[in-house]
């Protein structure tokens, strides 16, 4: 059998041998070196993941010279026959030239990770109590972990020297302040070993021949790296933003382990109760800045600007914060870390008893007329709530602005969670005036903040409201799940992160919402229904109605939040598909509620004759069409989670 494989790397003396040979391509070459080494034998040793067979050179002056296997050998599985192939054997030889030069005692061992036998290469200094691992094939952060706690058993240190660079040598220069690599250049038939150095302080490269190096107990030593080696330092912790407000109090009694992992420079560590919003008080450790004066105990604060949670690597977590403000009393009893009043804000004062005034002080001309309070004494709860109000608007400003450049949306819940009031305790009615007061003033080239927020997957179902009252054109027409609106509102954020972007970019005018037959999202089917039962009642101008029916009194909201909840259905039809039974009852719903939107408005033809499906509607309110949509829709989501 021939071998068309361009073999270039062999081993020397036997197939067990750990001898590294790169054959030269040049004739030349070839030619030179077979008269220097003249009894040499070749064999595609198991060291390389080789058969064991012998191999032979080949000559040629007119392609590239090669190793070849003798016919009638066994047949060779070997996946990699180039010139690094045996880049592990020629490492493994370095590191035994490297200690019988300095006289030192050493084991160097190769190891098959997986892929073959050049996977990695380890050095043993058992006086150094220290390990060298020089790693060919590619490794991740979990198999790297493991392997270092593998290694670590009988050593004080590991130190891990990358081919490549890549995420590993990133962690590590991080990690220890150095990182170590290793490369292999082809000179004269041997792969000479070089190894790399790289620091915090230079970041580029320095590269030093293995045979120059020696080690010391701190390990391998570079000639230019021996000023720039720093002892292994623990890992700096780990910091993941916050979201939301953070209020806390100060515990100044209660001490702060000496040892804490988070100590750093600049910082001071004190122990307090924090709540994040929307979860309940812990104890936790806060790292405050130093040149900061420590803030009285006794009162409730609020961390403002970025927050980060500092998490260590062996366990433990610290609230990292720079800067805060002091709250109200008001403010801290509401968060559960101040006092509590024994009047609550806002309560009504009971008017003093009048009484009889003397003779001697009474007016000549009448009684005296009684003195007018002052403002801020006539009506101390609505001043109080107003304040709170107005706070809200303009921190929801600023939630919203930052949040755009990054194009983050906002879930409603959410936004209640980190302000609280009066934002948790709104009605609709109060949502939609709240929205208004943080989208005022509007002009053409400001952007609407609340397209930013949302409920659930879709747009807030108050948002065409609040833009009726804004006056963007076309809102009056939509619900909050019409595409129409859902292209609007991205057009929106579009905006709104070009001109809160640093720096802002121009931003045009904005455009009205289209409003198209297209936008409508009954399918085609609905719409020959509806379409048929407009022309039935087009068909009979009077208005005798034999059964009795009326149309019910409906209100512009009602309408909209029965052709959102009948979006929401016909969005949950389209997943589950038309088989399904449950389905054709969902479609008789959608079809219900379909004519109820046509016929419940106080200027709607009414037919004289009208079919079962119609009295149904006219007899209909929406408190009804809306219970029925939502029973249909809890109907779909339980078939849903049964088959899916």
């Amino acid at each position: 059998m021939l071998d068309h494989r361009l073999v270039q790397t062999a081993v020397i003396g036997n197939s067990d041998s750990d001898h590294p040979v790169i054959l030269p391509m040049d004739a030349a070459e070839l030619e030179a070196w077979r008269r220097r080494h003249p009894d040499h034998t070749y064999w595609c040793g198991y060291e390389l993941g080789g058969c064991g067979g012998k191999l032979m050179d080949r000559l040629y002056h007119d392609k590239v010279c090669h190793f070849a296997h003798v016919a009638g050998g066994p047949t060779c599985g070997r996946a990699a026959t180039g010139e690094s192939s045996a880049d592990h054997l020629f490492i493994k030889r370095g590191l035994r030239d490297l200690l019988s030069k300095h006289g030192q005692r050493g084991e160097v061992r190769t190891h098959d990770l997986g892929s073959g036998p050049g996977d990695a290469v380890d050095l043993h200094l058992p006086a150094a109590r220290r390990r060298l691992r020089f790693q060919l094939s590619p490794l991740d952060y979990r198999d790297w972990r493991t392997a270092n706690i593998a290694l670590s058993g009988d050593a004080d240190d590991v130190d891990w020297l990358f081919g490549t660079d890549g995420p590993l040598t990133e962690e590590l220069l991080a990690r220890n302040g150095y990182s170590l690599r290793f490369r292999l250049e082809t000179v004269a038939g041997e792969r000479r070993v070089y190894i790399g150095t790289q620091t915090h302080a230079a970041p580029s490269v320095h590269w030093d021949a293995l045979e120059d190096c020696r080690f010391e107990r701190t390990g391998l030593l570079t000639p230019s790296a021996e000023a720039l080696r720093v002892p292994v330092q623990p890992p700096e912790p780990f910091a993941f933003p916050i979201d939301g407000p953070i209020v806390f109090a100060l515990d100044k009694e209660a001490l702060v382990p000496g040892d804490s992992p988070f100590t750093a420079e600049g910082r001071r560590l004190v122990m307090a109760d924090v709540k994040p919003a929307g979860n309940p008080i812990v104890r936790a450790v806060l790292s405050l800045p130093n040149d900061t004066a420590l803030p009285p105990a006794g009162y409730v604060y609020r961390a403002v600007d970025r927050v980060r949670l500092l998490v260590g690597e062996g366990g433990g977590w610290v609230v990292h914060l720079d800067r805060f403000i002091r709250l109200d009393a008001h403010e801290a009893a509401r968060t559960g870390l101040g006092p509590a009043f024994s009047e609550p804000p806002g309560t009504k004062p009971v008017p003093v008893p009048r009484t009889r005034q003397p003779d001697h002080l009474s007016h000549p001309a009448g009684p005296v007329k009684a003195e007018r309070p002052a403002a801020s004494q006539r009506h101390p709860a609505a001043k109080t709530t107003t304040s709170i109000r107005d706070r809200a608007v303009v921190r929801v400003r600023e939630i919203l602005r930052e949040g755009v450049p990054r194009g983050r949306t906002l879930l409603w819940s959410t936004l209640a969670s980190q302000l609280g009031e009066p934002l948790v305790s709104m009605s609709e009615r109060d949502r939609i005036a709240f929205l208004v007061e943080v989208d005022r003033p509007l002009w053409d080239s400001k952007p609407v903040l609340s397209a930013l927020l949302r409920e659930d997957v879709g747009l807030l179902p108050c948002l065409p409201a609040v833009l009726e009252r804004l006056g963007i054109e076309g809102a009056e027409a939509l619900s909050a799940d019409s595409p129409a609106l859902r292209t609007w509102a991205d057009r929106e954020r579009a905006r709104g992160i070009a001109m809160y972007a640093k720096p802002p970019r121009a931003v045009g005018p904005r455009k009205g919402i289209p409003v198209a037959k297209s936008a409508r999202t009954l399918t085609r089917k609905q719409r020959k229904e509806v379409d048929a039962s407009i022309r039935r009642i087009q068909q009979h101008k009077a208005r005798h109605d034999l059964t009795g029916a009326k149309p019910q009194a409906s209100t512009a909201g009602e309408r909209r939040r029965v052709s959102e909840a009948t979006d929401r259905v016909e969005r949950k039809m389209s997943v589950l598909g038309s088989a399904l039974p449950e389905s054709k009852k969902a479609r008789r719903t959608v079809h219900r509620a379909r004519v109820w939107l046509k016929l419940a408005t106080t200027d709607s033809a009414v037919p004289p004759r009208p079919s079962k499906l119609e009295q149904q509607a006219l007899r209909s309110s929406a408190a009804e069409i809306l219970a029925e949509l939502g029973g249909t829709a809890r109907e779909l989501e339980a078939v849903k989670a049964k088959y899916w």
